[in-house]
């Protein structure tokens, strides 16, 4: 943690010591952030951070990150499964074309050639193997999750890799593959990995994580409840939209781009993201401009929506609905009242999609493109026509969509979509 100058909340301003193992801000009682030492960082690694474009993972980024890898002390700690560095593809569809703009998919959820893999075909891999790194580094040995999925496949399969104990909650509707996945690991290794399902929603399950597992000693790792790790580890999506690559390659030049459309539930990478950007431009690496942050949700759970409609600083929480995009269904979290913030500054914006528009991306894009999209991903596609009618994506754009995981992560629910052939 050689660059890590302390821990803060940037709501209301406090600041605790870098290693304190705490969840939220015991003023506000809201999510606490890491804030590194900038300036050390720039003297001692140079103006990119230690940045390592040889790595093939999310440790590439050096300094830029809590821990890094090229320190013999920080590198003890780091529990690597070949995690982030995945490509930004560029995407050929009808409605680049109409806006005259540029796609790019962030794909996260298969391997390439020439580039890093999720082990568990989930962007959230990026933030659980910072997770459960800071543990080691910090000394914790077990932790509890509450789960719409992706997240307790993650930290199961990261926990068993450090040797720490992880209790995953979930609800016994999680998509199949991923349920069966924790279950296995639970079986293979039942001194590690605990999972316990709980009717509801995510919202349900972190209550009982609260009231069951935090007083018989675990530490909670829920959505913005640990002291910032999560955030660091998906800062590495923005990181890598920044990077130089193709032609900036040669040239070493780092730029944003300029629209970037999201899949959120809790909207941790939200926050990472621009975190991500700031420290970027506090080395001089970019400007002071940023993407217009564009928020998707599904239209059945909108807290982000209604409240940027309405103008309010903060959300106000509902029941949850049911969705095919099961990432999307957080009714509430902390961290969006920081979430909110970011896109009103970017100048984004925040929309909402139904679950036919989403089933009909997955579909026609496998048919016409043979692109495999996530329920999540295949959001943001199906946001373009009220983007479009916004004009949120202007000619000459470069606009990144997230595509947050594989598709087979959601079978057999999605298996019709894709004819049978996925």
């Amino acid at each position: 943690m050689r660059f890590v100058s302390h821990l803060a909340c940037p709501t209301c301003g406090a600041t605790y010591p870098k290693d304190r193992v705490m969840n939220l801000c015991e003023v506000d009682g809201r999510p606490v952030q890491m804030i590194l030492d900038l300036d050390r960082l720039k003297v001692e690694r140079g103006q990119e951070g230690g940045w390592d474009p040889s790595r093939r993972d999310l440790w590439r980024f050096g300094g830029l990150l809590p821990l890094d890898v090229a320190d013999p002390d920080d590198r003890r700690s780091v529990v690597s499964l070949g995690e982030g560095n995945t490509p930004s593809l560029p995407y050929h569809h009808p409605w680049a074309d109409r806006l005259g703009c540029r796609f790019e998919i962030k794909d996260e959820g298969r391997p390439h050639p020439g580039f890093g893999a999720n082990p568990t075909l989930s962007f959230k891999d990026r933030g659980m193997a910072m997770t459960v790194s800071m543990a080691r580094a910090l000394g914790l040995t077990k932790l509890a999750v509450p789960t719409q999925g992706n997240a307790g496949d993650s930290l199961a399969t990261y926990a068993v890799a450090a040797g720490l104990e992880v209790a995953v909650v979930m609800s016994p509707d999680t998509d199949r593959p991923v349920l069966g996945n924790v279950a296995a690991l639970a079986k293979l290794y039942p001194d590690q990995v605990s999972l316990e399902l709980v009717a509801g929603t995510i919202i349900d399950c972190g209550a009982r994580v609260r009231d069951h597992y935090v007083p018989k000693g675990y530490f909670s790792v829920a959505t913005f409840q640990e002291p910032g790790w999560r955030t660091e580890g998906k800062k590495t999506l923005g990181l890598e939209m920044a990077e130089p690559s193709g032609d900036r390659l040669a040239t070493r030049t780092w730029s944003l781009p300029d629209v970037i459309l999201y899949p959120t539930g809790g909207g941790t990478g939200v926050v990472g993201m621009a975190k991500a950007f700031d420290e970027l431009e506090a080395l001089g690496l970019v400007d002071s401009k940023r993407p217009r942050m564009i928020c998707v949700q599904s239209e059945v759970t909108t807290p982000i929506v209604r409240a940027f409609l309405a103008g309010d600083p903060d959300i106000s929480p509902k029941d949850p609905g049911s969705t095919i995009a099961t990432g999307l269904n957080v009714a509430k979290n902390l961290g969006h009242i920081n979430v909110l913030k970011i896109v009103r500054e970017s100048e984004g914006c925040a929309v909402a999609v139904s679950d036919e528009a989403i089933r009909q991306v997955i579909r026609e894009e496998w048919q016409e493109r043979r692109f495999a999209w996530s329920p999540e991903g295949a959001a943001t596609l199906a946001s373009l026509p009220q983007l479009a009618d916004l004009g949120m994506i202007r000619p000459g754009d470069r606009v990144v969509l997230v595509n947050t995981a594989s598709p087979e992560k959601y079978l057999p629910t999605t298996r019709e979509l894709f004819g049978g052939g996925l």
